[in-house]
């Protein structure tokens, strides 16, 4: 019999299978590419043609084709970091996507287990009182694990607890974890 840990490797290998299967050509075409260039060996492939560029250009040859300022070489250069910054960010699209995908599932399955954590505990404490055994537990505390968590109620109070990163205002990275006025 395979181990819970065995199954789920299997199954979240699945998934990223699936994942990679359902790229479009341009998504499949841009992670080539981005899987390319992002490499050290890019890199310097592109430091040694620059060189040999502006050598032959400078040093080499009688007639240079690109003579100094080298506007040619500025403008393939400027083409290849548009082309680069264009499947870069195709790549980094499909990532996210991916991402919120994987985050919807796990709150989907987070809330599921919190759902069956609930109904296990209101059964656990249906067998203590049946058995008349006490449990060490406030009845306020008790209470209050026996009811389902509201989602919506606690994403408004980490909205309005928790400082946002990615504010406008330059002075919230320095904010105080004072609550937030409600959007």
């Amino acid at each position: 019999m395979a181990r819970p840990e065995d199954r789920n490797v299997r199954v979240i290998a699945e998934l990223e299978r699936r994942a990679l299967q359902h790229r479009s050509p341009a998504d499949r075409l841009s992670d080539a590419i981005v899987r390319i260039t992002g490499t050290g060996s890019f890199a310097a492939a592109n430091l040694v043609a620059f060189a040999a560029w502006i050598l032959a250009n400078t040093v080499v040859l009688r007639q240079p084709f690109d003579p100094y300022p080298f506007n040619f070489l500025t403008l393939v250069v400027s083409l290849e970091a548009i082309f680069l910054a264009i499947f870069v960010l195709m790549s980094q699209n499909r990532m996210t996507r991916e991402a919120d995908r994987r985050a919807q599932l796990d709150l989907q399955v987070d809330m599921l287990a919190e759902q069956e954590l609930t109904t296990m505990l209101h059964m656990l404490h249906a067998v203590c009182e049946k058995l008349q055994v006490q449990v060490p537990v406030s009845s306020e505390r008790m209470h209050q694990l026996l009811h389902e968590t509201d989602v919506n109620k606690l994403a408004s109070a980490i909205e309005n607890h928790v400082p946002d990163a990615f504010a406008a205002d330059p002075d919230a990275k320095t904010a105080s974890h004072a609550p937030r006025r409600a959007r």
